[in-house]
């Protein structure tokens, strides 16, 4: 077989793998942290309006809308030159009472899967097509204010919208969640639903869901140059949020090829407000930046994170491993990665540029690594080991941790094996036996 031959095998192999990774539609195993939890008290306080199985999401996506077969709305994996700005409910369970949802959330074992259903997608407004139109006066590039005009105007309709989805919680910051390649709509709608659901349901949850899922042996390549696309329009849908003054916080997660599009993003803010002598955590209000199962160059993660400062763009910056992702493994070697991919290196595989940046760094950075055998329910439920993050209930409990509580690694509150300098190890059973904090919302 020639190198061209092992390319395409390796090709068709890694999008076969990573197309079984995508799309669940059942609840994710309930964490560690909620298990036998009878008095869930992270749900309370809720408004009533945020009691039921119905879970509501906004979202942001630069895909082309389309129609179904009942006509209505949908997103496919073309991409569009404007962003559209919408609403959409993700159902945990098919009429099922907020009770009996409750008692599956706090289920080490449930009786049945809890099935998800997405409905109500609305589109709520859509922006003026990027690039804008501009002139060059004296070297200097304007915008055609008549467009210009058009983006203010459809960022001020959400923002109403958004403002009062933020009344009805104590937390005033929002979790932005990306997803990776092959994910459709319902993907990461579904991701993001449950999550916020054991999150205790506070902030506001938004999907960026970006020109993912174009079908046949070729979805790979086509997914990543839509991740390049994408960039752009998740620099702005950042700067949006941070200049809305309503929003304190703004949490960005990212899962495997996402992670990309949220690297790229931020480094891109990060080197214009360095540019201008500013904190780019401070002007873009940046809390958590999670990274989990980055499909990312090891290499290239070192330079972005350390060489352009990406470590100090947050206040806390999180990137989770396995060495049992055999995703991230193939698409290692379709790449020829010299150092591997960032997302199934072992702390001890760490490219040394990263590891000497990381021990010497002041930054709030810490990359936890999760192997298989510490929670066998994640490797049932994964074969491939790419989707840890939601189905393994040790690692869910950390992100609950670190995403709902505030919490850096360490004990009591987190207590994570520490592996030395910012090196952290999800150990089996965890939580076990350390009490668990008290809600920050």
């Amino acid at each position: 077989m020639n190198v061209q031959h092992l390319r395409v095998f390796l090709l068709a192999l890694l999008t076969l793998v990573l197309m079984a990774c995508s799309g669940p539609r059942v609840m994710m195993p309930t964490p560690n942290i909620h298990v036998g939890d009878s008095d869930h008290e992270i749900y309370t306080g809720l408004p009533d309006e945020l009691k039921s199985n119905e879970v509501p999401l906004f979202y942001i996506t630069d895909r082309v809308p389309e129609k179904d077969e009942n006509g209505k709305l949908k997103y496919g994996y073309l991409r569009s030159p404007s962003l559209a700005f919408g609403s959409t409910v993700v159902n945990l369970g098919e009429q099922i009472s907020w009770e009996e949802l409750l008692a599956a959330s706090r289920a080490g074992k449930r009786i049945k899967d809890v099935k998800m259903s997405v409905e109500n997608i609305t589109e709520i407004v859509r922006s003026a097509d990027t690039p804008l139109p501009y002139v060059e006066i004296d070297d200097v590039i304007v915008e055609l204010p008549e467009y210009v005009e058009k983006r203010a105007a459809a960022a001020d309709v959400f923002r109403k919208v958004l403002v009062q989805q933020l009344a009805l919680t104590p937390r005033k910051e929002v979790f932005i969640f990306v997803h990776g390649f092959h994910n459709d709509f319902n993907d990461a709608a579904f991701a993001m639903g449950e999550l916020w659901h054991f999150l205790g349901r506070v902030g506001v949850p938004i999907i960026y869901t970006w020109p993912a899922g174009y079908p046949g042996l070729f979805g790979y390549t086509y997914d990543r140059e839509s991740s390049e696309f994408t960039i752009y329009h998740l620099r702005q849908v950042i700067e949006l949020m941070a200049g809305f003054p309503e929003v304190e916080k703004i949490n960005l997660i990212g899962h495997s090829r996402g992670t990309d599009v949220v690297v790229s993003a931020v480094r891109e803010l990060s080197i214009e407000a360095r540019a201008k002598g500013l904190s780019p955590r401070k002007v873009y209000k940046l809390n958590n930046l999670m990274l989990a199962a980055p499909d990312l160059d090891a290499q290239v993660a070192a330079q972005r994170l350390i060489g352009d400062h990406i470590a100090w763009s947050a206040d806390r910056v999180t990137i989770y491993t396995s060495p049992a992702d055999k995703a991230i493994g193939w698409s290692g070697k379709l790449f020829a990665s010299p150092k591997g991919r960032i997302g199934n290196l072992q702390v001890s595989d760490l490219p040394e540029e990263l590891r000497i940046g990381m021990e010497r760094s002041s930054a709030n950075f810490s990359i936890i690594n999760f192997r298989s055998s510490s929670d066998k329910s994640a490797t049932n439920a994964d074969r491939f080991g790419h989707s840890y993050f939601r189905n393994a209930p040790t690692v869910s409990s950390d992100l609950i941790l670190m995403l709902r509580d505030d919490l850096d690694p360490g004990p009591p509150g987190r207590p994570l094996e520490y592996l030395g300098s910012k090196f952290w190890l999800v150990p089996p059973g965890y939580p076990a036996n350390e009490p668990r904090p008290g809600s920050a919302g």
